[in-house]
């Protein structure tokens, strides 16, 4: 026998914003090379011989960030809801994964007020919480609030309705 298929009220997977596509690192690596050998070049033919390693040093400098960057944007948080519960499934940077799973009928969307950068949006149970889209603007956690608020209520509806 197979079981009913569930409804599924909100499937959201929350990531960081990319700055800057793969390709668009590539093209802005290459513009800075250019017009660092470039300067390097004129230190040269000045007798500054140094300044072109200083030049390589700022190159590897920018490299590194950018990496670190992308790193940071491995993150990604994918947020189920359905009459039964909300499954959180989160990813961090490094691979790691944690999951956490919440009756719906029981948790409660908490987002401080007034949103701000330090605002965190926030799914409780009883006296846990599990903190949520932390590398989002304090829009988007606003606009997600909403969302799940509603996505929860729905979901609700459906176990107990009116």
């Amino acid at each position: 026998m197979t079981e009913p298929q569930e409804t599924i009220y909100l499937d959201a997977v929350l990531t960081p914003n990319r700055s800057l596509s793969e390709r668009g690192f590539a093209i802005a690596m290459a513009i800075i090379a250019v017009a660092f050998f470039l300067t390097g070049l004129m230190f040269y033919s000045m007798g500054a011989l140094p300044v072109l390693g200083f030049f390589g040093l700022d190159m590897v400098a920018i490299w590194l960030a950018f990496r670190l960057s992308f790193n940071k944007q491995r993150e990604q948080t994918r947020v189920v809801v359905t009459a039964r519960s909300i499954r959180v499934h989160h990813t961090d940077p490094k691979g790691r994964e944690k999951e956490a799973e919440v009756p719906t009928a029981f948790a409660r969307v908490e987002l401080d007020e007034p949103v701000m950068t330090h605002s965190w949006l926030r799914i409780e149970h009883g006296r846990t919480a599990w903190v949520i889209g932390r590398f989002l603007t304090p829009d988007e956690r606003l606009s997600f609030a909403k969302a799940l608020r509603n996505a929860v209520r729905a979901a609700r509806s459906e176990r107990a309705p009116a």
